[in-house]
């Protein structure tokens, strides 16, 4: 029994990785930015639940800026339609907060 939920659990990890690597192999350089936006969402998001008390926007606000810029290059790249109307969306809201935050 234990023995079949184990090649259950390697069959579907099998294909997670199988998917990966077709990502990769579709476009490198989008699957990169999306590696480092994965990385900078991710970041920016946990600053800010971390510091929601006193927000550390000098640190999340860029961190989201630059995600969602690489987020319209990777979307763009792989000719996500609905993706890219979103990331661009949160390019704006966050272009908005720079300047709010640093030339204001």
């Amino acid at each position: 029994m234990e023995e079949n939920l184990n090649l259950g659990l390697q069959k579907k990890m099998n294909k997670v990785i199988e998917f990966f690597k077709d990502s990769y192999r579709l476009s490198p350089f989008a699957f990169y930015c999306e590696l480092v936006e994965a990385v900078m969402l991710i970041g920016a998001s946990a600053v800010l639940t971390y510091t929601v008390l006193d927000p550390a926007t000098k640190i999340f606000i860029p961190m989201y800026l630059v995600g969602s810029i690489l987020g319209v290059i990777s979307t763009w790249i792989r000719r996500a339609g609905f993706a890219i109307v979103l990331t661009i969306w949160f390019v704006i809201m966050n272009s908005i907060a720079m300047v709010q935050l640093f030339l204001l």
